[in-house]
């Protein structure tokens, strides 16, 4: 494993647009200066771009958002959500039941709950929906811009975190600090990198707190 001082070397963070994103993804953006969000990629199956996840009481379950048949190597911009499954109600009564208890449910939920009584089109028109509400509750101030176009490499003073976080390596590697354990429900057995949602709805206004206070040492497979 070979370690970075992020902040020392870069300035900028290029990384792709998560669905309700995890945690290591919102500690990452806290500790940049700037973030650019690639707009101009093509859509890659099987990662954290339509799909977070949540602890319920039974087990850990993934929140996918169903997208059209034929995506593969398409525009991430240009991506349509299968409006034909129900997937709004499912992930709301998932959230509900899984963090329904939790002590700042009620104060956070009124932030998200009209993101799931809307028809979304496009996924890349949630995600950003999702990332800017998620930016206000963590008060993330970090100016955050979309890309212009396709950068096959990082720019000076870039850190390209772009498909470096992987729903595989969930839990095991994290590439902007290490686990800190907080409290969540169900059960004593912390879980980690789950959905910034998890640690809002379990830890409240103490979720700021937590972000910046990992350590800024991103770990990295080589």
């Amino acid at each position: 494993m070979e370690k970075y001082q992020l902040p020392h070397q870069s300035s900028e963070l290029l990384i792709e647009l998560q669905y309700l994103p995890c945690l290591d993804y919102l500690t990452g953006i806290a500790q940049f200066g700037r973030v650019s969000i690639e707009a101009e990629e093509h859509y890659q199956k099987q990662s954290y771009r339509n799909r977070c996840y949540v602890r319920t009481a039974n087990k850990i379950e993934a929140l996918t958002v169903p997208v059209e048949r034929g995506t593969h190597h398409q525009p991430i911009r240009d991506l349509r959500i299968d409006g034909n499954q129900r997937w709004q109600q499912q992930h709301w009564r998932t959230l509900t039941a899984a963090y329904g208890r939790s002590p700042f449910f009620e104060y956070y939920a009124p932030y998200l709950a009209p993101v799931y009584e809307r028809d979304w089109p496009f996924l890349f028109d949630l995600n950003w929906e999702l990332l800017t509400i998620c930016l206000k509750l963590f008060q993330i101030k970090t100016p955050v811009v979309l890309t212009d176009w396709y950068q096959t490499e990082a720019g000076p003073g870039q850190f390209d975190a772009r498909s470096r976080l992987i729903p595989q390596n969930r839990g095991h590697t994290q590439l902007f600090g290490h686990t800190v354990p907080y409290e969540q429900n169900f059960g004593p057995d912390f879980v980690p990198n789950l959905s910034g949602v998890d640690l809002l709805f379990c830890q409240g206004p103490a979720a700021r707190e937590y972000l910046v206070s990992r350590e800024s040492a991103a770990v990295i497979a080589t």
